[in-house]
């Protein structure tokens, strides 16, 4: 009996079928926990090693795209990988399935919040994880920090991002055009400067033959076409214009729903950095501007979008609902169908632009391997970034520690659950799920103890 020897590569990849590319993509909505850096790694593990759809290079070389686009870069990864395996439908079944179990969750946890939010057991969930998620906010700022801030300029910036959006509350977009501004033309006298750290680590070998692999030929409807490009972004701009003009012409300009369209397309554009650098824009608009929300319930919002599958920035979901719940856009007597459609119409607005980004410039990006050069203008907005989130972070606390104002009393057991879950995400790198899960049963078991004592 002859067996192959140990390092022999596999054989190449047969075709895969659009059923089977569905129910991965189906399977990937629904486990995509961790953040960013969890699906990606996800994928890498399911498409590049396990499965070999795709090779390394290719991967990596979509992931640099998606990095300098805004939007959710791991949802944006999928779209672009569905796209080139499965031309525009693929694209959009992928894309759209990374997102759509989240919404659906979400709207449930959403709906539960509003209707039973003041029950002993849920706000005892609550108060545990109110505090988890404040340590979650400044581990994130330190993650991006560490990858981000690789000089004095770069550290520069964050602070002057800090103080800009501390002391003097300047809107989140000027702060990304200006940190953009800075990089375009920092560039031009010191490119060693704002050069984009970090990266995902260097090729590795011995997974075998892709399907799409580091020489497959593009395939024809991945190569780029003025017609199919402007083809693109006038179905894109169109969808837009519908759905817009249609809520304008039902509600009115000032219109709950017509609002929230026009806020989250914005939105939708600036959240260069991932979901916490959009989340300090989000709470100006929908909380100080709109009041949509208070800022308790924008920390309890991060909070179940911290605990559900697909990208974080589905915490704009539950922002919809609440508004929509609050504002009763259906009627006094629907309250849940308020919420839902306005999560959905805020869903909506938040990822079209995603869709339109990978099949408007996937074609681009595949004629232009290796060749991507517009990296300074982002740095510089991911060190900005970096200033921004550390506010978002004390915002926080301010809210989880002192929830009467500093008027009030210093909420002492939540200061304690803090500090805990912040030596638990430095020291001992405890994943985001049992942080969260560890947290709620101490919220959970401060509140009810007390009553079952009595």
């Amino acid at each position: 009996m002859s067996t192959s020897p140990p390092d022999e590569a596999p054989a190449p990849r047969q075709p895969v079928s659009f059923a089977e590319a569905f129910r991965f993509w189906l399977k990937l909505g629904f486990i995509s926990f961790g953040g960013p850096a969890g699906q990606i790694a996800i994928m890498h593990t399911e498409l590049v090693e396990r499965r070999r759809w795709i090779s390394e290079k290719r991967f990596l070389h979509a992931l640099n795209y998606c990095m300098l686009l805004p939007g959710p870069e791991a949802q944006q990864l999928a779209t672009y990988i569905g796209w080139l395996m499965h031309r525009t439908w693929g694209g959009i079944v992928a894309g759209a399935l990374f997102v759509l179990p989240s919404l659906f969750i979400l709207i449930a946890l959403s709906w539960v919040y509003m209707a039973y939010g003041h029950v002993p057991a849920v706000a005892g969930v609550f108060y545990g994880i109110k505090p988890a998620v404040t340590a979650l906010v400044l581990h994130a700022a330190h993650r991006i920090g560490t990858r981000a801030l690789k000089n004095r300029w770069m550290w520069g910036i964050a602070a002057a991002a800090f103080v800009a959006i501390f002391a003097f509350d300047t809107p989140f977009p000027a702060i990304v055009i200006g940190a953009g501004l800075i990089g375009h033309f920092g560039a031009r006298w010191a490119p060693g400067v704002f050069a984009l750290g970090g990266g995902h680590g260097k090729a590795a070998q011995g997974y075998g033959p892709a399907l799409i692999d580091d020489d497959t030929p593009t395939p024809a409807h991945a190569r780029f076409m003025r017609a199919r490009l402007a083809k693109v972004l006038a179905v894109g701009l169109a969808l837009w214009a519908l759905a817009m003009g249609g809520l304008v012409a039902a509600l009115g300009w000032q219109g709950t729903l017509s609002q929230m369209g026009w806020f989250f397309t914005k939105a939708a554009l600036l959240t260069f950095g991932g979901a916490y650098a959009v989340l300090p824009y989000v709470y100006q608009g929908a909380v100080e501007q709109h009041h949509w929300l208070d800022g308790a319930q924008m920390i309890d919002g991060l909070a179940l979008g911290e605990t559900t599958p697909g990208p974080l920035i589905m915490v704009v979901a539950f922002v919809g609902f609440v508004g929509g719940w609050l504002q009763q856009v259906a009627g006094a007597g629907a309250p849940f169908v308020g919420g839902a459609v306005a999560a959905t119409v805020v869903t909506f607005f938040t990822f079209l632009p995603s869709f339109v980004f990978i099949l408007a410039g996937g074609p681009l990006i595949e004629a232009t391997h290796g060749r991507l050069g517009f990296t300074a203008p982002l740095s510089a907005v991911t060190a900005a970034v970096v200033g921004v989130i550390l506010n978002l972070a004390l915002f926080f606390a301010y809210h989880v520690l002192w929830p009467q104002g500093f008027g009030g009393r210093f909420d002492v057991l939540s200061a304690v659950i803090a500090v805990a879950a912040a030596v638990a995400l430095f020291r001992f790198k405890v994943g985001v799920m049992p942080l969260l899960g560890a947290c709620a049963l101490v919220g959970l078991a401060v509140t009810l103890v007390p009553d079952l004592l009595r």
